[in-house]
């Protein structure tokens, strides 16, 4: 032990691998010792300390082109470097995180694209007795709403909350669903409109958009994108929902025209 460790020893008192060790000399990390006599590189306690020092390192994160001038640093710069190092450690694992709950979120269907909210009406629309075409439909819509027209996707949603708290409000939109069926010309379809922006203005303060959002030029486009969804394969739903957009139209809301 007097003439030193052998690599292998040297590796196994610091705990990591020769391969590491190597790699730590290529680097320039950890200088070579000299050979003995037989020609064998042995390790004494100079090189030990400094194999343990970038191991200690590189395990706390920093990045290994960094070590050899950390270690050379002075006491005032190795504090700094290591809080700047806690600082990316920090961002790295709330990137890390972020990523983990994003394939949470891909594993649970809905939450890869809507927020928790979102999925709480969902979830609330199946316990309500809707299909799951219209809860796909919605779905759908919702994720759209919030990437298209994300300044007033808050306000969408509490709109949509606070209908699914009203029974009545219920059973009419399952009806509206019902229609799909329907003749375009039906007139049970303007009954229907009529019934159902009467309860839309109920709650006047609920239909309110937010001012900036009516400014937009392609506020319109955006708007019909998201509440017109899918209405080209089902005409009898189009021409109630243009039906109830007239009615509140007629009433003051500002409703954007495509």
């Amino acid at each position: 032990m007097a003439d030193g460790l052998t690599i292998g020893q040297a590796a196994a008192f610091v705990g990591v691998t020769i391969k590491t060790v190597r790699h730590y000399h290529r680097l320039g990390l950890v200088a070579e010792p000299e050979r003995d006599s037989s020609g064998y590189r042995r390790y004494r306690s100079a090189s030990l300390l400094r194999l343990v020092q970038v191991r200690t390192l590189a395990e706390a994160g920093v990045p290994l082109a960094e070590i050899t001038d950390l270690l050379d640093a002075g006491p005032e710069r190795f504090a700094a470097t290591l809080d700047d190092v806690r600082r990316q450690l920090t961002e790295r694992i709330e990137n890390l995180i972020a990523s983990r709950d994003t394939l949470h979120r891909l594993a649970h269907g809905d939450r890869a694209l809507l927020p928790d909210r979102a999925c709480a009406v969902l979830d609330r629309l199946a316990d309500l007795g809707f299909g799951p075409d219209y809860v796909a439909t919605q779905r759908e819509a919702l994720v759209l709403a919030r990437a298209l027209v994300p300044t007033i996707f808050d306000s969408f949603l509490t709109r949509l909350e606070h209908s699914l708290d009203d029974p009545e409000f219920v059973e009419l939109t399952k009806r509206g669903w019902e229609a799909r069926s329907w003749d375009p010309d039906d007139p049970r379809i303007d009954e229907l409109a009529s019934a159902l922006a009467d309860k839309l203005l109920a709650n006047r303060e609920l239909l309110a958009t937010p001012a900036g959002f009516q400014r937009q030029p392609d506020a319109a486009a955006r708007y019909g994108l998201v509440n017109h969804h899918r209405e080209d394969q089902l005409p009898s739903i189009a021409r109630l929902n243009v039906l109830v957009e007239a009615h509140l139209r007629a009433a003051g809301i500002g409703i954007p025209h495509q």
